[in-house]
C-alpha cells in the first residue's frame, strides 16, 4: 500500500488530545479507535509481537534478520493524536495534482492557503498537493510519520531487507506533552530511535527549547470608580502593565531559528483578579534562565508598585534541550545524514521549535532525534503535505533501517 493510501485511511479518524483531561491517558477516548487499527495493521504485516497497552500505546516488534541480532536496536515512534484546535466535525482530504506553486482556495472555507504566508509552496509546484477543505485541520501532524513507519515496514518485510531489531511505537496525547510519561522504555527496548515528527522531508532536528510556563495571578483593589481615586488597582491593567515590560520583538511572530520568544498563552479576569499564562522558550539554558529571571524582577517590580500580594508568579519548568544528550550519540545523526543522501535526498539540520516526544525519551535513557515527514502548516487549517514529500520521507527511512543493519 502506498504512503497516501494509508494516510487517507487514518486523517478520517479524528484523534484530538483533551488538553482538560491531561491526567488520564488517553485524554481521549477517540484515540484508541486508530491505536486498534494500527495494531490490526501491523498484525497483518506478518508482525507478531503487537500489542495496544490500556494507556494506547501501540507497540511492535521486528525480530532482527538471522546474522544481524547484534546490531543496535533501531526505535521508530510517531504520535497518534492531533490538536483539538479546528477538529471538531468531520475531516475532508482534498487532493490537487500538478499543484500550480500559487495560492489556493481551500473549498468552500473562505480560507486561501497563500505563498506570503508559507513560502515553500512555490517549490511545490507540479507535485500532488494535500490539504483539508479549510474548515479542519488536516491531520499529517503526525498521521504522515505513521503512514511513512508502516510503509517503511511493509517494504523491509516484503523485499526482505536485512536488518536489526525493528521497535516501533505508536503513543497517544503528544499535542498535550503528557503522553510520554506513560512510555514503556524498556519494554520497547530500541538502543536509539527516530520520531517522526517533522516538517519537510529531509529535515533532521535534535535541538529543542528549553521550556516553561509562567502563570501570572493579579489581585486588584476594587472600588466604584466614581470613587477610586489613589485607591483602585485595576488587576487587568497591572496584566497588561506586565505584557508591556516584556520585550514586544521577542513573541512568536517576530523570531524564527534558535531565536527563542515569550508567548501570551491567555489572558482572563476583570478588575478585581486577573490571571495571564505565558510559556517561555530559548535553546539556550543560559538566556532560558535570563528570561525566567526576568519574569521574576517584573512581579517583584510591581509588587513593589502597587502593594506586595497583588502580582503572584509561578513558574513551572516543562522541558528542556535534548542536544545535550544527543551530542553524547552523534552517530544518530551521522545516519540520518547518510540515510539521506542514500535516499537522494538533501538533508538540513533545523531546530525543532516546539516540544517533541523525543525530547523527554532522550532524558529518559533512549535518544530520539526527529526527522521530517513532508508536512507543514501544522496545527491549524492550513496543514498540507505532498505525496512526493511522504514518499521522499518513507524512502529515507528504508535507507536508515539499511545503514544501522550495516554498521556496527
Amino acid at each position: 500500500m502506498e504512503v497516501i493510501d494509508r494516510l487517507l485511511r487514518y486523517i478520517v479518524v479524528r484523534t484530538p488530545s483533551n488538553e482538560d483531561n491531561d491526567s488520564a491517558c488517553p485524554s481521549s477516548p477517540d484515540e484508541f479507535k486508530l491505536a486498534n487499527m494500527l495494531a490490526d495493521e501491523l498484525r497483518d504485516l506478518g508482525i507478531e509481537d503487537v500489542r495496544v497497552s490500556d494507556d494506547c500505546f501501540v507497540y511492535a516488534k521486528v525480530p532482527a534478520t538471522p546474522g544481524y541480532e547484534d546490531k543496535a536496536s533501531l526505535g521508530l515512534i510517531a504520535h497518534m493524536d492531533t490538536v483539538s484546535q479546528f477538529c471538531d466535525h468531520d475531516i475532508t482530504p482534498c487532493l490537487h495534482e500538478n499543484y500550480d506553486g500559487c495560492d489556493l482556495p481551500l473549498g468552500e472555507s473562505g480560507r486561501t492557503l497563500t505563498v506570503h504566508d508559507f513560502p515553500r509552496l512555490a517549490q511545490l509546484k507540479g507535485r500532488t498537493l494535500l490539504t483539508s477543505d479549510g474548515t479542519t485541520i488536516l491531520g499529517v501532524d503526525d498521521k504522515a510519520g505513521i503512514a511513512e513507519i508502516m510503509t517503511c515496514l511493509e517494504r523491509v518485510l516484503a523485499q526482505q531487507i536485512p536488518h536489526g531489531t525493528l521497535c516501533i511505537a505508536f503513543t497517544p496525547d503528544e499535542e498535550i506533552g503528557s503522553g510520554v510519561d506513560h512510555f514503556d522504555v524498556d519494554g520497547f527496548g530500541a538502543d536509539v530511535a527516530y520520531t517522526m515528527d517533522g516538517d519537510a522531508e529531509g529535515e533532521i532536528q535534535y535541538q529543542n527549547f528549553n521550556a516553561c510556563e509562567a502563570d501570572f495571578k493579579i489581585t486588584g483593589v476594587s472600588v466604584h470608580p466614581g470613587s477610586a481615586k489613589d485607591i483602585m488597582v485595576n488587576a487587568s491593567l497591572v496584566a497588561c502593565e506586565i505584557n508591556n515590560m516584556l520585550p514586544g520583538c521577542e513573541i512568536p511572530r517576530c523570531t524564527e531559528g534558535w531565536e527563542g520568544f515569550y508567548h501570551l498563552c491567555s489572558i482572563n479576569g476583570d478588575e478585581t483578579a486577573t490571571e495571564s499564562v505565558y510559556i517561555v522558550r530559548d535553546f539556550d539554558a543560559a538566556s532560558f534562565e535570563a528570561r525566567k529571571a526576568t519574569l521574576r524582577h517584573i512581579a517583584k517590580t510591581l509588587n513593589e508598585k502597587w502593594g506586595a500580594g497583588t502580582v503572584e508568579l509561578t513558574i513551572k519548568d516543562e522541558y528542556q534541550n535534548m542536544e545535550n544528550v544527543i551530542e553524547g550519540v552523534p552517530h544518530t545523526i551521522a545516519y540520518a545524514k547518510e540515510a539521506c543522501e542514500r535516499a537522494g535526498l538533501a538533508w538540513a539540520v533545523t531546530p525543532i521549535r516546539g516540544g517533541t516526544d523525543g525530547c523527554q525519551l532522550s532524558f529518559r535513557g533512549l535518544p530520539c532525534p526527529n526527522l521530517g515527514t513532508g508536512g507543514d502548516g501544522y496545527h491549524g487549517p492550513y496543514e498540507h503535505a505532498t505525496v512526493e514529500g511522504m514518499n521522499a520521507a518513507t524512502d529515507m527511512l528504508v535507507e536508515l533501517v539499511k545503514v544501522y543493519a550495516e554498521k556496527n
